[in-house]
């Protein structure tokens, strides 16, 4: 029996019809931010309350803990280097992990106030580093520290490095949370988890024009919204495909917002990556868990071109 359930023929072309959902390791208490490094062929991933950051070996299949007492760190990503981008709850910052071992806080404040906790993040192919800035993490003192809020709004930020800048680039809504760009990077995909703070409010992936000067946005509208519980982390594959979480799936999207299928896990999903030397294989984490599926899709951006990949 299929671990996916086909609802328009387009997702049959994205699946591989053998495949199934593996549990890889089960231990966490919240299993978030995965993020694949090609050259060390292994996958990390927060375990937010635990405060540690665990590693997956592709090779071998073991897992370790890569680093304790790392801030309560969320979403990662990789920048054009290869090197890991880190939301820090604890830390209230952005950091990166330099090729020489240390984490460099890139950016903690605006305008002189604190960040709130941020929580997801994407660079942009110049560069740019764009990231989610919501309360979860001074909510209490599970997933970060109890704090107050210094800037008075969850914002989603465009950070340039080069010149040091910290622009807001979506201020109306309640709690912006997992974000990435179209394939072309001319849409801006984010979700909206405003109803975890402010009963009502839709439970979202919102949809917005990257300007042509690649600094600001316009709102264009909504993706789709979530009938079971949030949607949090997610990706997009290079045919423009959403691969969004959920509380009983990954639910993957076509570039109109037409659901095209799921795929069913049995833990609430948090966020989803995509892996392997043929990034064919979807790394999952769900609640206490990870897990992966081969798929017959790769992710949007870099990653390898068709014919042999060496080792």
């Amino acid at each position: 029996m299929s671990d996916y359930e086909i609802l328009d023929d387009r997702f049959r072309k994205l699946t591989i019809g053998h495949a199934k959902l593996e549990r890889l390791w089960t231990g966490s208490r919240w299993a978030e931010g995965p993020v694949y490094v090609p050259a060390a062929r292994h996958l990390l991933w927060s375990d937010i309350p635990n405060d540690r950051l665990l590693r997956y070996d592709e090779d071998d299949g073991s897992v370790s803990v890569f680093e304790t007492h790392c801030n309560n760190q969320n979403g990662h990503t990789l920048d054009r280097e290869g090197r890991v981008v880190a939301c820090e709850h604890g830390g209230r910052c952005v950091s990166r992990l330099e090729h020489d071992g240390r984490w460099r806080r890139l950016v903690g404040t605006v305008g002189g106030k604190r960040l709130n906790s941020p929580n997801d993040v994407v660079v942009k192919s110049d560069g740019t580093i764009w990231f989610t800035d919501p309360v979860y993490g001074i909510d209490s003192n599970y997933e970060g520290m109890i704090a107050e809020p210094e800037i008075g709004g969850s914002q989603v930020y465009r950070f340039d490095e080069a010149t040091g800048e910290v622009d807001a680039v979506i201020t109306d809504l309640v709690q912006p949370n997992g974000l990435a760009f179209s394939p072309d990077e001319n849409i801006l995909y984010l979700s909206d988890t405003g109803a975890s703070h402010v009963q009502g409010l839709p439970r979202a992936i919102k949809t917005y024009d990257v300007a042509e000067n690649g600094r600001s946005l316009r709102s264009r509208g909504t993706l789709a919204e979530c009938e079971a519980g949030f949607f949090d982390g997610f990706r997009v594959d290079r045919g423009g495909n959403i691969w969004a979480s959920s509380a009983d799936a990954v639910r993957v999207y076509a570039p109109d917002g037409t659901l095209i299928g799921r795929i069913l896990v049995p833990e609430i999903v948090s966020n989803l990556c995509f892996g392997g030397p043929k990034r064919n294989r979807l790394y999952i984490t769900a609640q206490t868990s990870l897990y992966s599926i081969y798929v017959n899709a790769h992710p949007a951006g870099v990653g390898p071109v068709a014919g042999h990949i060496s080792h």
